[in-house]
């Protein structure tokens, strides 16, 4: 990458004000609750990002940028996020080709669509929790309910005790639902509300 384009693109990550200022104000407003911030990804990153070449998916990515934070900070790794909501695909894609990274992709659909054998490790910032009354929404585009709240969490539970031993996940603000009893906390920060978790 060329001198001043490496500049410009360090200046993104400088600050989550900057960051942030990929998106659009509307999407910019939903950031202190819902997007991940660029020193917790950082340190996400730096647990998920074994050895080189891992795959991981972030669960309910939004307009992904946890993934295009990790990414930058662990070039080696592939992130992949799946979200629901097109248009928040489409505002991370074209944040992915400001920030031009080629080591990350991202998917429009459920996380129940997809075979989580293909990633090595996951994030998930409680991507099921709107579903639960009272919660704040990004927006009104998608269906929300408990029954889909525990329905999502069984299904990620099913699917993570199918994972082999050594499998990482890093939670954050989760309820723990999720999480199947063979997945032991490493590591936690944020006032215990980030969890670092590998499966024995």
């Amino acid at each position: 990458m060329p001198l001043l384009q490496n500049a410009i693109t360090e200046n993104w990550y400088s600050s989550d004000a900057g960051f942030n200022a990929l998106y659009p104000s509307s999407i910019q407003a939903l950031a202190h609750k819902h997007w991940t911030p660029l020193h917790i990804s950082q340190k996400v990153a730096g647990f998920l990002a074994t050895g080189g070449n891992v795959r991981i998916l972030d669960i309910g990515s939004g307009v992904g940028k946890f993934c295009l934070a990790a990414a930058h900070y662990t070039p080696k790794a592939t992130y992949f996020g799946v979200e629901q909501r097109k248009s928040l695909i489409n505002y991370a894609n074209a944040a992915k080709q400001n920030l031009q990274l080629d080591n990350v992709s991202f998917i429009h659909g459920n996380f129940t669509q997809l075979d989580l054998k293909k990633y090595d490790h996951f994030y998930f910032y409680n991507a099921f929790y709107e579903n639960l009354d009272g919660t704040d929404k990004i927006d009104d585009s998608i269906d929300y309910s408990g029954e889909l709240y525990n329905y999502y969490n069984r299904y990620l539970f099913k699917q993570l005790e199918q994972k082999p031993k050594g499998t990482r996940i890093c939670t954050l603000c989760s309820l723990e639902n999720e999480m199947p009893p063979d997945f032991h906390v490493v590591s936690s920060g944020v006032q215990d509300l980030l969890k670092f978790w590998i499966k024995i």
